[in-house]
């Protein structure tokens, strides 16, 4: 059930990024000759107008063909041929789809709940490093310079810094109250049942689930999913984690299927679709983010090279020849292919040996 509801999910991600710049260049008079859900063969197509849609059988992509992507055509609608401003709102309206997704599939999540973990102070414990520098009321503003909206950012920012020095910045009565090179350290907690946990020793307060409390932390939720994305990125370029840690389409839905099966074991299918459709929508802000990255193939690649060929027809009223750009994403293409290729021999390996 959930590998068949993770598949659905990956083919609405792809569609939707894939509308956002079919919406977008149909909105702009950019000729668009094919629009498509799907790769390989075509189970359904119909020819309307200047475009053919169709829907073909591998829901693991999708394509926008607008005319003149990659070569000048002489077509007056060509997508080379629009202004720079243009081709930029097309690029981007992809990844704009795919935050506006996310941001809806939390919205409904968020309607759920009845209050949300904020990062007021409830209370701190004289064990903890933080009694006496943090009271009660205070709202923990930021940790080494990361903003915090969530009680979890809290926690994340605290558990990321090896060195245990913070500088740590509260609100407290409408001001910012900062501390400098705070030593904060964990701590053995024995609960009642005799189980032993490792904790900073403060607490933080909820509040209500009200109707612009959803929408507001909605909005940080993004804001979040957003930060997640370039701490991975950043984790994987410095080293903390590596390839074989890295996860691909066969991954990702292994791990939508064991989240979704998990919590509907123990509790139940209406949660465990909660649960899956938080994943899709942090996937959702994941894919946003990765497509404007600055490389050959991404539609952060294109807006790079259209931002370039502005700056060079500013000085020189020449640009780079349509074709040439052509091949670079052609190469970026490759080894993206490529790269998808060893995460999915990492996925099925380990899904053998597990």
């Amino acid at each position: 059930m959930f590998i068949v509801i993770a598949i659905i999910a990956f083919g609405i991600l792809v569609g939707i990024h894939e509308f956002g710049h079919f919406i977008a260049a149909k909105s702009l008079g950019v000729k668009v000759n094919e629009f498509s859900i799907g790769m390989g063969p075509a189970l359904w197509k119909k020819q309307k107008g200047e475009t053919l849609y169709a829907l073909r059988c591998l829901p693991i992509g999708g394509y926008c063909a607008m005319e003149g992507e990659d070569e000048e055509t002489g077509d007056p609608r060509a997508f080379t041929g629009q202004p720079a401003w243009k081709r930029i709102i097309i690029l981007c309206a992809g990844s704009f789809m795919n935050l506006l997704l996310g941001f809806v599939l939390v919205l409904i999540i968020f309607y759920q709940g009845w209050g949300f973990n904020t990062t007021i102070v409830d209370h701190v414990d004289p064990e903890s490093d933080l009694y006496g520098y943090i009271q009660a009321g205070d709202e923990i503003y930021s940790i080494d310079g990361h903003r915090t909206y969530f009680a979890g950012n809290v926690s994340l920012y605290l558990s990321r810094n090896a060195s245990q020095v913070y500088d740590v910045v509260v609100v407290r009565d409408g001001e910012r109250v900062k501390f400098d090179d705070l030593r904060i350290e964990p701590y053995e907690r024995v609960d009642e049942n005799g189980n032993v946990s490792r904790v900073y020793g403060y607490a933080l307060t909820v509040t209500e689930a009200t109707f612009f409390n959803t929408i507001k932390y909605a909005f940080y939720d993004m804001i979040d999913f957003v930060r997640l994305v370039w701490l991975g990125l950043s984790d994987l370029v410095t080293g903390v984690f590596g390839l074989e840690e890295m996860a691909g389409v066969v991954g990702i839905v292994d791990m939508i299927n064991e989240i979704g099966s998990t919590t509907a074991e123990q509790e139940s299918f209406g949660l465990a679709l909660i649960d899956v459709g938080n994943v899709v929508a942090f996937i959702a802000v994941n894919l946003a983010v990765m497509n404007m990255l600055p490389i050959p193939a991404l539609d952060g690649g294109r807006v790079l090279f259209v931002l370039l060929n502005s700056v060079i027809h500013l000085f020189t009223r020449k640009r780079i020849p349509a074709r040439y750009e052509g091949y670079v994403h052609a190469a970026g293409m490759v080894l993206l292919l490529g790269l998808m290729v060893v995460l999915m021999y990492n996925d099925i390996m380990r899904l053998i040996t597990r």
